[in-house]
C-alpha cells in the first residue's frame, strides 16, 4: 500500500546561540537579491528558502489581496519580504509578503522603510506549508504589526495585535476585509490549480463586487 508523501514547500534550517551582530552581518552580505528568508528571535536564526507550492501560494495570495484593493479602490503599498526588524528586543523577520492599507498615506512616497519614524505594515502574510517554522507571532508584535495572516496549504487563519498584551488573539474575520470569508482564500487557490490562475482571478473580482 502506497502512503502519501508530505508536500515539501519550504526548506528551513533553525541555529541556536547566534547573536544579533551575526543576523545583521547575514542581511547585509546577503543583500537583497535572494531567495532565501531569515527570521531572527533572541539568539534563534531561521533560514527559509521557498519552494514551489510555498511561492505560488504567496504570489497568488498576493494576486488576491490586490485585486481586493482594485475592486474597492484601495491603495494599496506592497513591500514584499521587507526586514521588520526591532534591535532592543533582539527580533527580526521577512514576512513573504506584507502591505501597507490603512498607514499606506504615510509611506505612499517611500521606497524604504525606516521604522524608529515608519509605522510597520499594516498586514503580513507568512506561508508555512511544511510546517516546523520559527514562531513568528512574537516578532512581529514586537515590530508592532496589527494583523497577521498564516496560511498551511489548506487553512487561513488571522491574528489581531491586542495592545495591552502586545500579544496576537486568533479572530474569525480580517479586520481590514471584516466582510471576506477566511475560507474563500483557500477556495480560490485550489480553484486556480484547476481553472487557472487569469480564469480564476477574473471570478474572484467578481465574487468581490457581488460583496
Amino acid at each position: 500500500m502506497k502512503t502519501a508523501t508530505p508536500e515539501i514547500a519550504e526548506q528551513r534550517v533553525i541555529l541556536s546561540n547566534v547573536s544579533w551582530q551575526t543576523f545583521e552581518q547575514l542581511l547585509t552580505e546577503l543583500g537583497n537579491k535572494r531567495g532565501t528568508r531569515l527570521a531572527y528571535n533572541e539568539g534563534l536564526l531561521e533560514i527559509m528558502t521557498p519552494l514551489g507550492p510555498h511561492e505560488n501560494s504567496n504570489r497568488f495570495i498576493d494576486d488576491l489581496i490586490r485585486a481586493i484593493a482594485d475592486e474597492l479602490n484601495l491603495n494599496l503599498k506592497k513591500f514584499g519580504s521587507l526586514t521588520l526588524k526591532r534591535a532592543k528586543k533582539l527580533k527580526g523577520a521577512e514576512p513573504d509578503s506584507c502591505y501597507y492599507i490603512q498607514n499606506e498615506p504615510l509611506v505612499r512616497s517611500k521606497q524604504e522603510i525606516d521604522l524608529n519614524n515608519d509605522p510597520p505594515p499594516d498586514l503580513v502574510l507568512e506561508i508555512d506549508i511544511t510546517s516546523g517554522s520559527m514562531d513568528k507571532q512574537p516578532i512581529y508584535a514586537a515590530v508592532g504589526v496589527p494583523e497577521f495572516w498564516h496560511y498551511n496549504g489548506n487553512k487561513l487563519e488571522v491574528f489581531v495585535l491586542e495592545q495591552s498584551s502586545q500579544e496576537y488573539q486568533k479572530v474569525n474575520q480580517s479586520p481590514t476585509f471584516p466582510w471576506m470569508p477566511l475560507d474563500i482564500i483557500p477556495r480560490f487557490i485550489r480553484q486556480s490549480l484547476v481553472d487557472g490562475e487569469t480564469v480564476t482571478l477574473r471570478a474572484f473580482r467578481a465574487w468581490v463586487r457581488e460583496q
